[in-house]
C-alpha cells in the first residue's frame, strides 16, 4: 500500500519548523515585551509553551500540506533528492540564482511601495528600526520557513486542490492554481496583523498595508513553490526579509 505522505519529508520540515520557532522568540520578546508581560510567566515557560502548541500545530498542516501536495503534483525537490540519494546539487544550482533574485525584487517592492503608505499616514513603515540586526536575521529564518510552511506547503496546497475538486480538474488549471496563489497571499497579509497590533493600531489603511506588502512576497513566494518548488519559496522568503529588516534599511537611512 502506498504511504499517505512521506513521513521523512514531515520530519525535516517539522524539525525546521520548530527551529525556526526557536529564531524568531527573540525577536517577538522584543516586539511584544509588554504583551507577554502581562502572561505572567518566566519566558522559559512562554518559549516551552509556544514550541509545545507549534509542534502541535505544524504536525498537522505538515501532514496535511504534504497529503494536498502529493494530490496536485507539487514539490520539495531538494529534500526528496538528499532523501532519494540522487544528489541534491543540481537542483540547488538550479533554484538559488532565481529564488534569491526575485527575494530581493519582493524586498525592493515592499520597501518602495511601502514609503506610499508612509506618506499617507500608515502607523508604522519596514523603514523603522523596532529591534537588533542579530534579532530581525533569527526572524527571516522563521519567516522562510514556518510561513512557507503554512502558507504555501499547507494553505496554497490545499486551494489548489480544492480548485481541481470544485472544477473537476484531473490536474489543476494553470487559472486554478493563480488563483490560489493570490488568496493565500491574501490570507498570508492578514495574518501579519496580530504582530502589527503590537506595534500600531490596527486601522483600515493598516489592513490594505498588511495585504499589499505582503501580498507582493506572497504572490513572488506562490509562484516559485508552484514551479519551482517548495524549497525555492523559502530561499526566497528568506533572502527578502534578510534585504527587508537588515540590509535596506542600512543603505537608505
Amino acid at each position: 500500500m502506498k504511504k499517505v505522505i512521506n513521513w521523512k519529508i514531515f520530519l525535516i520540515l517539522l524539525g525546521l519548523g520548530l527551529v525556526s520557532i526557536a529564531c524568531v522568540f527573540p525577536y517577538v520578546a522584543n516586539v511584544q515585551s509588554d504583551v507577554l508581560r502581562t502572561i505572567n510567566q518566566p519566558l522559559i515557560v512562554i518559549f516551552l509553551a509556544q514550541l509545545l502548541q507549534t509542534a502541535i500545530l505544524f504536525s498537522i498542516c505538515i501532514f496535511f500540506g504534504l497529503y494536498f501536495a502529493k494530490k496536485i503534483n507539487f514539490k520539495t525537490p531538494v529534500i526528496e533528492a538528499f532523501l532519494e540519494k540522487r544528489g541534491p546539487a543540481a537542483i540547488i544550482n538550479d533554484i538559488v540564482p532565481i529564488s534569491a533574485l526575485l527575494g530581493i525584487v519582493a524586498a525592493v517592492a515592499i520597501y518602495a511601495v511601502d514609503v506610499m503608505f508612509t506618506h499617507a499616514g500608515a502607523g508604522l513603515s519596514t523603514h523603522q528600526d523596532y529591534a537588533p540586526a542579530w534579532q530581525k536575521l533569527l526572524a527571516a529564518v522563521y519567516g522562510g520557513t514556518s510561513e512557507e510552511i503554512l502558507m504555501r506547503l499547507f494553505l496554497m496546497s490545499l486551494l489548489v486542490w480544492l480548485g481541481t475538486k470544485i472544477f473537476r480538474q484531473a490536474a489543476p488549471a494553470k487559472t486554478t492554481i493563480i488563483i490560489s496563489i493570490i488568496i493565500a497571499a491574501i490570507i498570508f497579509g492578514l495574518g501579519h496583523l496580530p504582530i502589527t497590533a503590537s506595534l500600531t493600531a490596527i486601522t483600515p489603511l493598516i489592513i490594505v498595508r498588511a495585504v499589499v506588502l505582503n501580498g507582493i512576497g506572497g504572490i513572488i513566494f506562490g509562484w516559485l513553490y508552484w514551479k519551482k518548488g517548495l524549497e525555492s519559496a523559502m530561499i526566497a522568503h528568506f533572502t527578502a526579509d534578510v534585504f527587508l529588516l537588515t540590509i535596506l534599511p542600512l543603505l537608505f537611512k
